[in-house]
């Protein structure tokens, strides 16, 4: 399947970085990166499978894994011209990232932000996958908003809330079923050291879904050079609450990388 994809930026400027976001987000997820990493690199990001502009996936009896999630990447990649890439991914973005980064020769360099090893599995994805299948995302939207930013962040900027609430509201239920499906299926303890690039982990402090420890795993068993990075205040998508700290992490990490 080919994605919805914007891309902005240098397209001579080296190897591009292509952008990965999280489950129930769509590209303008990333626009604070978009706008700033675009000044010296070429940067395209995607919607996954049933989410922003991108095509909804096939219904029922059809399950998605991640290889399918990987391959619509190189898909669009393929497509766009694009070869060789570095790869930025946020929480399912992160685990696509990942996966990318073991199996794939095309990858230089990853940056996992708030991601996980292991999400899970099918006790917490499976139940979730039911749902938004049954009654689209209207259940799913507190629990979503409230792990995406902190509580004094809602009360602070309340338009900005807003913006993401109706972003996760337009995420279709088969395209966060799809994905939470994936999800559901999703441990890559044990082949953490395929991960042989050069790696950024990011963590948000605050983050009730994937903390800091679990970034810390995922550091401690890659087989390349790591940076980490821990910011504050971020929950589990700090790209918005702590968007000037993850841009200069990301900018100085693909300065060298």
């Amino acid at each position: 399947m080919q994605l919805h994809h914007v891309e902005y930026g240098r397209r001579h400027g080296g190897t591009p970085i292509v952008f990965l976001g999280s489950i129930a987000s769509h590209t303008d997820m990333w626009l604070n990166q978009l706008d700033v990493l675009s000044h010296e690199h070429h940067v395209i990001a995607l919607d996954h499978r049933g989410h922003g502009l991108s095509q909804d996936p096939e219904v029922e009896p059809f399950t998605t894994g991640i290889d399918d999630l990987v391959d619509d990447i190189l898909t669009t990649l393929d497509e766009l011209g694009v070869e060789d890439f570095r790869v930025v991914g946020l929480s399912l973005g992160g685990v696509l990232a990942q996966y990318l980064a073991a199996t794939s020769e095309r990858v230089e360099s990853a940056a996992f932000l708030c991601t996980a090893a292991y999400f899970g599995g099918e006790d917490k994805w499976r139940p979730r996958s039911e749902l938004t299948r049954a009654e689209d995302m209207d259940p799913m939207l507190d629990g979503v908003l409230g792990l995406w930013v902190t509580d004094g962040f809602q009360a602070n900027y309340p338009a900005t809330t807003d913006f993401y609430r109706r972003m996760i509201l337009s995420t279709r239920g088969v395209g966060y079923a799809s994905c939470a499906d994936a999800l559901a299926q999703w441990d890559f303890r044990e082949r953490l050291g395929e991960i042989t690039c050069p790696v950024l982990t990011l963590a948000g402090e605050q983050d009730a879904s994937t903390p800091p420890s679990a970034l810390e795993t995922i550091a401690a068993g890659v087989g390349g050079e790591v940076t980490s990075v821990v910011v504050s205040p971020g929950a589990h998508v700090p790209t918005i609450e702590a968007a000037e700290q993850v841009n200069d992490a990301l900018v100085e990490f693909f300065s060298r990388y």
